[in-house]
């Protein structure tokens, strides 16, 4: 009889465990399904206009990004960006696409398609770097491990140029004619930052703000970047200097 009410009370011990497990994965799942039906688009238009009379500056407005940073405190801090590979292939002259954005700490590849050689590099704010020269069918690479806009040019063909932003947070989204809408959000309090390619410093700065997303998202309105000449189509070589005149037969194989 002993050994009877032993194992009956090992085995009504293991039930109680099977039925707690059960419960705290039930409240798990209706809690994440919670938060995430909680979450909302926060949508905004953002015009790019010259800094006369703010006038539209494109008739096409160029490709911008917004991103939410969470304030400190808040609960949705906890989110973060998972690194990842991306590439950004040269192509006829070309960076494509000519703009990502790509959490911060990710690898971004840069593959040579093109019958020539090709020197990537980056010398502004964000990432600095510099690959050297590699010819076609190889690929060299660099981890974006600094938060912010990196330019990334080729110090043999002045023509080429793109832009990477690294972000540490998951809640951004790039326009489509202007418009923006940043998926799944959820409520809190969060920093705005708007970017466009061109954009002075003075109108990124009073871009930025502090939002409150509500249960139902937010509704942003309109939002003005003035405009300059952009440091991708106007740029030294990595040199700091200018680049030398194209020869006639810039599109040979050759390094220089």
């Amino acid at each position: 009889m002993p050994r009877m009410h032993a194992n009956s009370g090992a085995h009504e011990r293991s039930r109680w465990k099977t039925w707690i497990r059960a419960c705290i994965a039930v409240f798990l799942c209706t809690a994440s399904s919670g938060a995430y039906s909680q979450a909302h688009d926060v949508t905004l238009q953002v015009n790019v206009v010259t800094s006369s009379a703010k006038r539209r500056a494109h008739n096409i407005p160029p490709p911008s990004v917004a991103w939410l940073v969470p304030l400190a405190g808040d609960p949705a801090a906890i989110s973060t960006s998972a690194p990842r590979t991306y590439r950004m292939v040269q192509k006829n002259k070309q960076f494509v696409p000519h703009l990502m954005v790509v959490p911060l700490g990710s690898f971004v590849e840069f593959p040579n398609e093109d019958p020539f050689f090709h020197n990537v590099f980056s010398l502004y704010n964000g990432k600095r770097f510099d690959l050297g020269l590699y010819e076609t069918g190889s690929a060299r690479g660099v981890r974006f491990d600094r938060e912010g806009v990196s330019y990334i040019f080729c110090n043999i063909h002045p023509e080429m140029g793109a832009v990477i932003l690294a972000l540490s947070t998951p809640y951004y989204a790039i326009s489509r004619d202007g418009n923006i809408a940043i998926p799944n959000v959820p409520p809190g309090r969060y920093a705005l930052n708007v970017w466009t390619e061109g954009a002075t410093a003075e109108s990124l700065s009073a871009a930025k703000r502090q939002i409150i997303v509500s249960d139902a998202g937010a509704t942003l309105g309109a939002i003005d970047l003035v405009v300059a000449p952009s440091p991708v189509t106007h740029h030294a070589n990595k040199y700091g200097e200018s680049y030398p005149p194209a020869a006639a037969d810039d599109s040979s194989t050759s390094p220089y």
